[in-house]
């Protein structure tokens, strides 16, 4: 009987639904829609000089005009983590660095990165490029992936000018209005 009794408990207990947490939403998208922007832009020193200037890890605050802080490892390492996107640096050369943002909960992984380099042109010369690499198949369409490649655009072009400014030993204007938060 007592077997009969454990058997049916184990029955009823297998068919019982309990309430299970939602499954979380997919990280990858099915269909990507690789975006990359190169921008450049000719400076009026050697990249030795543009590097030194405009080159480490947290001075995108200053030519980008946003707070940055090193929140995790060294300033200039790899691994190293800023404030800005909590964007990591996955690589580096002697006039570069490559990073990475992380996957964010609830939210599709678009693996955005940016290539950041001062390339010399001649002795007194020198190039600074700019590479972005993402996804943005998760945005509505066609138009709404155009806007965020134009916004993005227009930001980076805006941060290389910023860039040239500073290692040319100018000073910046004002940052741009960032309108209300959310828009």
């Amino acid at each position: 009987m007592f077997r009969n009794l454990a058997v049916m408990a184990l029955a009823f207990s297998a068919q019982t639904s309990f309430a299970q947490a939602p499954a979380p939403p997919a990280l990858a998208v099915p269909s990507p829609t690789y975006v990359s922007i190169p921008l450049e832009v000719t400076v009026n020193r050697p990249a030795a000089e543009v590097w030194k200037r405009v080159g480490k890890w947290c001075d995108v605050g200053e030519w980008l005009q946003v707070p940055c802080t090193i929140t995790w490892g060294k300033d200039g390492e790899i691994g190293a983590v800023r404030s800005v996107a909590n964007e990591i640096m996955v690589g580096k050369t002697e006039l570069s660095y490559t990073y990475t943002q992380p996957v964010r909960v609830g939210r599709p992984y678009d693996l955005y990165h940016g290539t950041l380099e001062a390339r010399p042109l001649t002795a007194t010369t020198s190039k600074l490029l700019y590479t972005l690499v993402f996804d943005n198949s998760m945005l509505a369409d066609g138009p709404a992936r155009d806007r965020d490649i134009a916004g993005k655009t227009a930001l980076f072009t805006r941060a290389l000018q910023n860039m040239k400014t500073l290692a040319e030993g100018g000073t910046l204007p004002a940052p741009p209005s960032r309108g209300t938060p959310g828009q």
